[in-house]
């Protein structure tokens, strides 16, 4: 492809906020606090940090300088650097088309969430009635509200992945709806991306700044706060906890799937990426530090009403048991009453079954939820505590929204762009080629709607990137340091920029990131090995809670199909190569031998 037909960005801008729009997603939002919380608070952010000025940032700079040097997509510009690399832009397709398929699943339910909203009392808030009008359904009863309409009404969730059924039709509708503006934001291809990234990109923040002033401020808010920034250091010696810190600066950054790749294809020859990948690096990480404080304020307000709602509970057991009035105990006094009464009367108060200390707040913080757990059920209990609850839940989900839909612009992209490098495709009108795209995805996609659709998406979620993308930016910076050649590598740079990258660049391409991710891959494996047979979380409605339920047999060949069929692409493309090249040469050797007779 010339560079000349090639579209641009309209400005450096552009680019930026799209790397920024795709970067900062929900990971940031209900990753990032999660780890924070189960590995020591304010003591994660030491490996954090360290991790993304050892891998991060350098890989980064890495995927930008490939696509803005190459001008190609993920499969052209392997494939130029050598005819046996494609495989790996190829495997960052499949990655991205895996991506693709079930994250669109998650802006369908904040769809559902934010059209829920609307309503005089939030249908997670309280249980509905039972079909004889007698009372609250059992099944929500033994969950929560909250689990009850995210499993039951939004999922209509299945006993295991087992048991199937009919699609969600309000899933269903969410979705469609989700790749129909998914398809509007990419229909044009950068022209159109480049327009909506203004809004995507920066939107968030002000939500998130909002949120932040309505965090702090509510009841308790300080208990989470003051727990996030308490550093445990003991963490530190826990290598876990630096394995989880790369992996998160791995996959918050968006590594191995091309998108960088694809964006950095459409910038001018000489515009400064090195400064671009510094600056959408620590935005990134920036803003997960700054997510956290919302998320533990909130946490911090969600633990202090269960704690005093739990204070309040046994307040009213011990009036009630021990016959006193009601000014006699506060909430304020009420562990101390506690204590009296056990040592006063312990056969009397062994009756009422309770705890030592049955109210902990420390025991309410350290309960550590991510996921979709996070997004679409705490929060959403914290929400409906809240003033105007209405108000903060549809800006919360259109937040989540937006963070959704920024990601799947550069996950789109990340399919699309080594497409339509291909002669084949690049004939086709960017609305035509795009939209059958996002129609194949929308098909398959809706399999995610189906009662055991949250299963097949916690499988994809746990298997179809993790390896693979480890795998990918393991060979991308061996092929950069060793095979393509750090010096040739150096050259082009300085080609685009006018200047050598410095030695810090440099060691960390041939040296550090190369054995970071090599331990992070080996890690990956023995980890797998040694974890026996998958598992996953599956509702139990009679129990109103998740438990854990092993994969059947056609569910770890699917796992591992996952896992394999990624990664394949870089032998077999090699491997197709390889015979490609050697069937050329057999027809010039029998020309040379005829010749030789002939003379």
């Amino acid at each position: 492809m010339g560079k000349d037909v090639r579209p641009n960005w309209d400005n450096p801008m552009q680019f930026v906020l799209a790397c920024v729009s795709y970067a900062v997603g929900l990971g940031n939002v209900w990753r990032f606090p999660y780890l924070c919380q189960s590995h020591g608070g304010g003591g994660f952010l030491i490996p954090y940090l360290i991790m993304l000025v050892l891998e991060g940032i350098p890989l980064f700079y890495l995927e930008l300088a490939i696509g803005q040097k190459m001008s190609l997509g993920s499969i052209g510009a392997w494939t130029a650097i050598s005819p046996y690399l494609g495989g790996v832009g190829l495997a960052s397709v499949v990655t991205s088309l895996y991506l693709c398929l079930y994250y669109n699943i998650i802006n369908a339910w904040s769809f559902w969430y934010l059209f829920h909203s609307f309503q005089s009392v939030l249908p997670w808030a309280e249980c509905p009635v039972n079909a004889n009008l007698t009372g609250p359904i059992e099944e929500c009863e033994r969950a929560t509200p909250t689990q009850y309409f995210f499993y039951r009404e939004t999922l209509d969730i299945s006993s295991n992945i087992e048991v199937n059924g009919g699609v969600h039709m309000g899933q269903a509708l969410c979705l469609l709806l989700a790749w129909i503006i998914t398809y509007l934001f990419i229909v044009r291809g950068v022209k159109s991306t480049g327009k909506v990234v203004y809004f995507t990109a920066t939107f968030p923040y002000l939500v998130l700044f909002i949120y932040l002033i309505r965090g702090v401020t509510l009841h308790g808010a300080i208990n989470g706060v003051v727990y996030m920034f308490t550093p445990k250091m003991e963490q530190l010696a826990n290598p876990t906890t630096w394995i989880n810190a790369a992996t998160q600066i791995f996959f918050s950054l968006g590594l191995g799937f091309g998108s960088l790749i694809a964006f950095a294809s459409y910038n001018q020859y000489n515009n400064n990426f090195e400064r671009q990948a510094i600056v959408v690096s620590l935005i990134n990480s920036s803003t997960s530090i700054f997510a956290s404080i919302v998320t533990f304020s909130i946490y911090g307000f969600k633990a202090t009403v269960n704690y005093e709602n739990c204070l309040e509970s046994i307040r009213v057991k011990l009036l009630n048991a021990f016959s006193l009035s009601e000014d006699t105990i506060s909430m304020e006094t009420v562990l101390d009453w506690i204590e009296k009464l056990n040592t006063t009367y312990p056969e009397q108060f062994a009756e009422l079954g309770l705890e030592a200390v049955p109210c902990d707040l420390n025991k309410e913080l350290d309960t550590a939820v991510e996921g979709t757990g996070l997004a679409f059920i705490v929060y959403s209990e914290a929400i409906k505590n809240m003033p105007l609850p209405q108000f903060w839940s549809v800006l919360y989900f259109i937040m989540l929204l937006l963070l959704g839909m920024g990601s799947m612009l550069g996950n789109v992209t990340a399919i699309i762009t080594p497409l339509r490098d291909f002669k084949i495709f690049s004939r086709m009108s960017n609305e035509l080629f795009n939209g059958l795209v996002c129609l194949f995805c929308l098909l398959l996609g809706f399999g995610f709607t189906t009662p055991s659709g949250n299963y097949w998406f916690t499988m994809f979620n746990d298997y179809g990137a993790t390896f693979s993308l480890l795998f990918i930016v393991l060979i991308e910076v061996i092929t950069v340091s060793y095979i393509y050649g750090i010096k040739r590598f150096e050259k082009d740079i300085e080609d685009m920029l006018g200047h050598r990258p410095n030695w810090y660049w440099k060691i960390m391409w041939v040296v550090v990131s190369p054995v970071l991710l090599i331990a992070l891959f080996i890690f990956y494996i023995v980890n797998y090995i040694q974890g026996g047979t998958p598992t996953y979380q599956a509702w139990d409605k009679d129990l109103g809670k998740a438990v854990v339920t092993e994969y059947p047999v056609f569910g770890q060949l699917f796992i591992a199909l996952l896992l394999v069929s990624s990664v394949s692409c870089v032998p077999l493309t090699a491997l197709y190569a390889y015979c490609k090249k050697k069937q050329r040469k057999q027809p010039n050797q029998r020309k040379r031998t005829i010749s030789t007779v002939s003379a």
